[in-house]
């Protein structure tokens, strides 16, 4: 099993993964921060993350037989820039970074089958089950236990040589492979993604609400963003990288070589207005394969609405909200109604 886990991160590492760590599924430590978690309603409108609890917090119930999980984590930054100046450039659309590029679920999840592949090749049948951000699982938490980072106070996972930027990915497996030993917290008395939040979205460190949360409200919330936050979104339309952007320890960060995760259709530079113009067979073609389709025509009109209010009194970011102001989605009309109030 020793030689068998060696070969598995080798074969990691030529797949493309930065990292290969290896973990039992023994996840006591962290089940009652989540019930508390849940408890408080700090989940908001995620009812997923309050269903299956038990598989959640017991690995080897979702996927029986399982008594150990070999995590992954793939970079995605193009660069070391971690500044906040897209603050200023408020007539151009900030989407986080992870979903610039092609939708990670896919990239990682044909890795992880090909190196199922691979082990089953070398050590014969086995059961397994490979999981990228798409099933009731702990990824942090088992990336923590195998020793990939530690969950910081923004509740991201980050490691000392590498920084926030990074996927995960679990395969699961009923082999008796060795485990890796956990990392501890570097963190120390810095708080800087605490300040950093435009929302004040942390109730404390390492305890995220997720209703004041940027990135809740402009992917997960299908309802009206609350009026108290629309402001603070400035001209984030999906996601936010804030917390991530001031970490101290994104300055050891190593551009990827992914070509995946390369921006498509300018997203890493196009205008509020721009976008906004997109038509939705242009919004449906130009995010197939892309995280950004799940939430729909409809949210991403809302939320360029609400970064077009922030935007500033143009002609031209006037004339972009007036051509949506009679749309047929009263969600799109009211906060088109709100940004031209702004402007």
């Amino acid at each position: 099993m020793e030689s068998l886990a060696a070969q598995i991160k080798s074969w990691g590492a030529e797949l493309g993964f930065q990292e290969v760590a290896i973990t039992d599924v023994d996840l006591s430590a962290y089940e009652g921060h989540l019930e508390e978690w849940i408890a408080r309603n700090l989940h908001g409108e995620m009812a997923y993350m309050a269903n299956n609890h038990d598989k959640r917090v017991h690995p080897e119930k979702l996927h029986p037989g399982t008594i150990r999980v070999v995590c992954v984590r793939m970079d995605y930054a193009l660069q070391r820039d971690n500044s906040l100046n897209f603050i200023d450039e408020k007539d151009i659309a900030y989407v986080a970074r992870y979903a610039r590029g092609r939708d990670y679920h896919k990239v990682i999840r044909k890795r992880l089958q090909r190196l199922a592949d691979k082990i089953q090749a070398e050590a014969g049948p086995l059961g397994y089950r490979a999981f990228v951000d798409s099933a009731p699982v702990l990824e942090r938490a088992l990336a923590e236990k195998a020793g990939i980072g530690w969950i910081g106070k923004n509740t991201m996972l980050i490691n000392k040589d590498a920084g926030s930027w990074f996927f995960l990915g679990e395969l699961f497996t009923d082999l008796p492979l060795p485990v890796d030993t956990p990392d501890l917290p570097h963190c120390g008395t810095c708080h800087a993604c605490i300040d950093a939040c435009p929302t004040n979205a942390f109730v404390q460190p390492n305890q995220l609400d997720a209703r004041r949360c940027i990135s809740y409200l402009t992917i997960e919330l299908r309802e009206s963003i609350p009026v108290e936050f629309r402001a603070a979104m400035g001209n984030r339309v999906f996601g936010c990288d804030d917390c991530q952007l001031v970490c101290p320890w994104n300055k050891f960060t190593e551009p990827t070589r992914e070509q995946d995760f390369t921006p498509r259709h300018r997203l890493d530079a196009a205008s509020l207005v721009e976008l906004f113009a997109w038509s939705e067979e242009e919004f449906l073609s130009n995010t197939e394969g892309s995280p950004i389709r799940r939430i729909g025509y409809e949210c991403w009109l809302r939320n360029i609405a609400v970064g077009l209010g922030n935007a500033g009194a143009s002609p031209e970011v006037k004339a972009a909200l007036q051509a949506r102001a009679d749309h047929a989605s009263p969600l799109v009309r009211e906060h088109v109604a709100w940004a031209l109030s702004r402007v």
